[in-house]
Parts: structure tokens; sequence; C-alpha cells
């Protein structure tokens, strides 16, 4: 049975995963978007009325983890499915992404993307409730694989986010028919390796088992360097099976 709006997906103690109600709850999630973004991350958005929003939102999924206790919107994420996809003829990843090759699946195929969480809620709890509940969406749905961009900041011109390529890349990157080419590639070449630590979001996309499909892109609007993966659900490390597939 499809999750209904409001249905509590996941719970931890007064915080609550579901999908968005209505549109209220949908303007909550993408004001903490840009709050967290534009505010904190220095991402170009303009909007006028203080969200973060596109031609996509229309058509995804919301998931929000709601603070009962001060009924606010502390983390989101967003996930565009198949029949949604193709209403509107592309995923937002084939913006940043030559996606050929996942031609095949694209049935399959559930994007997620704009994970953001409030920093006052930034313990771990908050991303696993919504993980939790993406796991009880996708259960539900039967789609096999999940696509995706984790972000890392450039604030140094893209030197970390180039060394965090080459060294991910000798152990999680995916085989040759699976990858995908950036529309504006960052230059790894051109950087000299620095030490760099790994995004929370990334690292937990690849213990989960998930792969890396080929080089990051450049996203000057986010002021980030986008690493573009994919996981499969038949294929997902055994300690987190049970989170993503209930």
């Amino acid at each position: 049975m499809p999750a209904l709006p409001g249905e509590v997906l996941a719970r931890a103690g007064t915080r609550c995963g579901t999908l968005a109600r209505d549109a209220d709850d949908v303007a909550l999630a993408q004001r903490l978007r840009h709050h967290v973004f534009a505010g904190e991350l220095g991402a170009r958005i303009t909007d006028p009325g203080g969200l973060a929003r596109d031609i996509f939102a229309p058509h995804c999924l919301h998931l929000i983890v709601r603070d009962q206790v001060r009924d606010d919107v502390v983390g989101t994420y967003r996930m565009l499915m198949p029949a949604q996809a193709r209403r509107l003829g592309c995923l937002y990843t084939e913006q940043e992404f030559w996606l050929t090759r996942r031609d095949p699946i694209r049935d399959e195929l559930v994007e997620l993307g704009r994970s953001c969480v409030h920093p006052a809620y930034r313990g771990g709890a908050t991303i696993m409730l919504l993980w939790s509940a993406i796991g009880t969406l996708l259960a539900r749905s039967g789609l096999r694989f999940l696509i995706g961009c984790a972000s890392v900041p450039m604030h140094d011109g893209g030197a970390a986010a180039a060394s965090l390529y080459r060294q991910l890349a000798a152990e999680h990157l995916a085989p040759e028919p699976w990858r995908v080419w950036p529309r504006e590639r960052l230059p790894v070449e051109n950087f000299a390796s620095v030490s760099a630590a790994l995004p929370p979001l990334l690292k937990g996309y690849l213990r989960a088992g998930a792969k890396l499909l080929g080089e990051p892109r450049c996203d000057p609007e986010f002021g980030c360097a986008d690493f573009p993966l994919m996981l499969s659900l038949d294929a997902l490390a055994g300690r987190y099976r049970r989170r993503f597939a209930g």
C-alpha cells in the first residue's frame, strides 16, 4: 500500500519521519533547504520567497522529519519516482550528468536528492529517520535502484573533492557499463593531493554498498562538486539492509 501524506514512517523520540502532508509542509522543507544551502553554504539561490524550489519539486515525494515539540521540519529529502520522471522527461541528475547507460533500468530507478538537516539536529538520528522512511517507501514500491549525488564543498577551489575522487575511485568505482559522465567535469588531474575528510552523507552511501558512477561534476551555483552514486537494493551491505528495505 502506498504511503499516505502525514503517515508516520519512522519515529525516534519526539521526531517522526513522514511524507509531507500538504503544500505548507513542502514549503517548510524548501525554507529549510534555503536556510542551509544559501544562508549556511553560500549557494546562489535568488527565490524571493526564501524557498529552495525548482521545476522538479511539484513532481517529487517530499520526506520530512518533524520535531513534534517544535512542530517544525528539521530534516528533509525528496524522491522522484519513475512514473513522475517519465512525465517530466528526465531526472534532476540529468542536468548534471549524461545518464545514457541508465536507460535500461529507468522503470526501476528512484532518484534521491536535496538532503538537508537543520544545524541543531545533525547528530545522526535525523538522517537515520529519513533513511528509515525511504526504506519503508521502497519496500512497498518494489523498485530496485537508487540514484543521486553527494556533494563535497569546493571552498578550496576543488582540491579536496579531486583528492576524494581519486581515493574513492580506487575502491568504489562502478564497472564500466554503469558509468556516467559529468556535463561540467571537475578537472581532477589539475589538483595535487590534499588531506580531505569524507562527508557523512557520502560515507553513508558507500558503507551501504553504493557505487561511484564516475567523475564529479562542478556545481558553481551551489559551490560544490557532486559525486554521482547508485545503490542497488539487491546488493545492500548486510548491516544496512533492514534500514533501507524494511
